[in-house]
């Protein structure tokens, strides 16, 4: 490439902050060059603070600025959809926030836009971007474990005492669900290379949280009686490991998604009576992800998790949600 891709942020959510603005500076590819906030104040802060040129105080201006070839989508989830649109129709290439909308329905509205707009949209799931996921799906398909028996995971943490968290607010899109649980559910999908068939999902909803889902347990059933089963929560204890349990052994992954030193970026094989470090290299897997939608803009390579995707994903959040209301298990539609 003779210059590096342009990102815009719009907006100045943490996780833009402390993981992928760094990210964008630790890349070959591209730069972040210029963040926006409707408080034009916050806006110049945070520029100066992260070391990006311009600030804009409206996100129209960010997406007016004819410089600028991506737009990351940090914001709450409810915008979503409004702006990856909007970043469509201004001709920009689109990063936006996992869960990728509030509904199946809606990803498919800004899958549709930015198609019709030429433009690449893909959600953010960082952790997939990361070399040991292929080795992951590499040892399944060697039979190093044999027959895949269930995928369990794990994403949770404790926040609820931020009460005026984005989280926390019901007709925002806030819940574990959407922020955490999204996470096993896409890499069951991802390592079983399928869709599920139906869902149970048992949440824990809380009046002092806007009614939103504090913590979910749930179970997706695959093809072959195959099955997940996760858990995901913002009032526990922080972890996130995920294990694949084969019929003749198990990989596990400590730290699933979140990958902040080389020591959680480890695996392991348990297999053949003996527990085997797998090395996988450091890799920043928030540059990792943004290398691999500047290669797809700049060389017409197709992604490797393509913004369909984020459609399939949503359709089974929809039915986990679904199910926790209601107490009950949905069936998902072929």
């Amino acid at each position: 490439m003779s210059k590096k891709l342009k990102w815009g942020i719009l907006g100045c959510a943490g996780i833009a902050k402390g993981a992928v603005i760094p990210g964008l500076q630790l890349s070959e590819l591209n730069e972040a060059a210029a963040i926006a906030s409707r408080d034009g104040d916050k806006a110049k802060r945070t520029a100066e603070e992260m070391q990006i040129p311009v600030a804009y105080d409206s996100y129209e201006a960010l997406l007016a600025d004819p410089s600028i070839d991506v737009i990351y989508i940090p914001l709450p989830n409810h915008l979503h959809k409004e702006w990856a649109i909007r970043a469509a129709e201004a001709g920009k290439h689109i990063l936006c926030e996992k869960p990728l909308a509030l509904t199946e329905s809606e990803a498919a509205e800004m899958v549709e836009a930015a198609d019709k707009a030429g433009v690449l949209l893909a959600e953010a799931f960082m952790y997939r971007y990361h070399p040991r996921y292929q080795t992951i799906k590499d040892l399944i398909a060697s039979g190093a474990i044999g027959d895949v028996r269930g995928i369990s995971g794990a994403f949770t943490f404790n926040n609820a005492k931020d009460a005026a968290n984005v989280r926390y607010r019901k007709e925002w899109g806030g819940g574990s669900i959407y922020d955490v649980g999204c996470y096993p559910i896409s890499a069951a999908r991802l390592l079983l290379g399928k869709e599920p068939e139906a869902v149970t999902v048992n949440a824990q909803f809380s009046p002092e949280h806007d009614d939103v889902d504090m913590m979910a347990s749930g179970l997706l059933e695959f093809e072959g009686n195959v099955s997940l089963t996760f858990d995901c929560g913002m009032w526990s204890a922080f972890r996130n490991p995920l294990e694949v349990l084969g019929s003749d052994g198990i990989i596990e992954i400590p730290s699933a998604f979140v990958t902040p030193s080389q020591e959680s970026g480890t695996i392991y094989l348990n297999a053949n009576g003996e527990r085997k470090e797998i090395e996988v290299p450091y890799v920043n897997a928030y540059t990792a992800q943004a290398d691999h939608i500047a290669r797809s803009i700049t060389e017409g390579t197709p992604l490797p998790f393509p913004a369909s995707d984020a459609i399939l994903n949503m359709r089974v959040i929809d039915a986990c949600l679904l199910s926790a209301r209601e107490r009950t298990r949905v069936v998902l539609k072929p």
